[in-house]
């Protein structure tokens, strides 16, 4: 998964699994909550990987000849994770992307979804929270959550294909 932001919407990129598993770590601090051997498993699962990862994926990751992660467990680490800002589920694709960068819970969020590679970037759309919250609050409506996710090309694999369709 490429999150490459840079400074989109006051989102601050932050690189490599040690950064994640700080970020992780301050949230539990900063909640009273605890970040379990298993939990750190399955944020690591998504460190050494660029795709989204489906929890099946996660539990055959983890899982050994001589111990085997059930699904459920898997879940619930994900929902914890989830919880924290840590991970996000990509609804269209029933998987979950790492979010290495902050942003505000109430922020709206598009994934750009490459068809080609696989790759996800994420970016915050200030102006859309911003429209969804007058929205919801002139409906009376409690959002729990927004995001939307695009489905089309990254610019390195169009930038493949054309050169592909130019011969080379």
């Amino acid at each position: 998964m490429t999150m490459a932001h840079g400074d989109q919407g006051g989102a601050q990129a932050l690189a490599g699994p040690e950064k994640l598993f700080e970020r992780a770590q301050a949230q539990c601090c900063a909640t009273g909550r605890t970040l379990t051997a298993l939990r750190r498993e399955v944020l690591a699962a998504f460190a050494d990987g660029a795709r989204p990862l489906k929890a099946y994926e996660i539990v055959e990751r983890l899982s050994t000849p001589i111990r085997r992660v059930s699904p459920i467990s898997v879940y619930r680490c994900l929902d914890f994770l989830i919880e924290l800002g840590i991970v996000h589920r990509l609804d269209t694709h029933n998987a979950f992307v790492v979010c290495d960068h902050d942003h505000a819970r109430d922020e709206t969020l598009v994934f750009m979804i490459c068809q080609c590679c696989g790759d996800v970037d994420e970016a915050v759309l200030p102006g859309v929270t911003r429209s969804l919250a007058a929205t919801v609050e002139a409906h009376g409506f409690r959002s729990r959550g927004h995001s939307i996710e695009l489905q089309g090309e990254c610019e390195d694999c169009r930038i493949a294909t054309s050169l592909a369709g130019r011969g080379g």
